[in-house]
């Protein structure tokens, strides 16, 4: 079995993945624990019947399993469904706390990068 090890400079390293993703974008959030042998089938008979979106919007998907190590996005690009796998070797991806299945995109940015949301507090900004 051959690994790859990641070091700082490695351009091999998706610890901060951009998908250039715009700040309206809708992002869903599965809080229950998903199945990671589903693909993009499973995945997208989830959507339909756990968010009640169509797979083909182009809104992100995201799904975990129990123990919050694997994660997957799923998304339509404009030509056909992408799958985007991410297994932690040490640690557990953090949820924002609540029970709304709608983040931002800063709060995907923070779960992939690792960043813990129990000391993490939004300050109030103007909204015209």
């Amino acid at each position: 079995e051959v690994r790859h090890v990641l070091t700082e400079t490695d351009p091999f390293d998706c610890g901060s993945v951009m998908f250039g993703i715009s700040s309206g974008m809708r992002i869903f959030l599965c809080r229950d624990p998903v199945d990671m042998r589903k693909s993009y089938d499973g995945l997208a008979n989830l959507v339909e019947n756990h968010f009640h979106e169509n797979p083909l919007s182009g809104f992100f998907f995201l799904f975990m399993n129990g123990q919050r190590n694997r994660l997957k996005i799923l998304f339509w690009d404009g030509g056909g469904l992408c799958l985007f796998c991410k297994r932690l070797e040490k640690g557990r991806f953090r949820l924002p706390a609540g029970e709304e299945n709608q983040i931002d995109d800063m709060s995907l940015e923070m779960i992939l990068s690792g960043i813990d949301f129990k000391n993490i507090r939004r300050l109030p900004r103007y909204k015209p």
